[in-house]
C-alpha cells in the first residue's frame, strides 16, 4: 500500500489577500456595489434571492 504524507495547508496571511468587488445589475447596466451611497447599499444587503423551482406536469 502506498502512504502519502498529509497535504500542507496552503493559506494566505490577510496582507496577500486583495479585496473582491461586489457587481450588481441596476436599472440595465452593471455597477460595483463600492460606488453606492449609504442607502443604496443598505438596500442591496437587504435584498433576497430566490431560485425558480421546476414546473410540475400535469398529466
Amino acid at each position: 500500500m502506498n502512504k502519502t504524507s498529509p497535504q500542507p495547508v496552503v493559506g494566505l496571511e490577510d496582507s496577500e489577500r486583495q479585496p473582491c468587488e461586489i457587481w450588481t445589475r441596476v436599472m440595465g447596466y452593471h455597477r460595483p456595489v463600492s460606488s453606492f451611497n449609504i442607502g443604496k447599499k443598505g438596500e442591496h444587503y437587504e435584498r433576497r434571492f430566490f431560485k425558480e423551482c421546476e414546473p410540475k406536469l400535469v398529466s
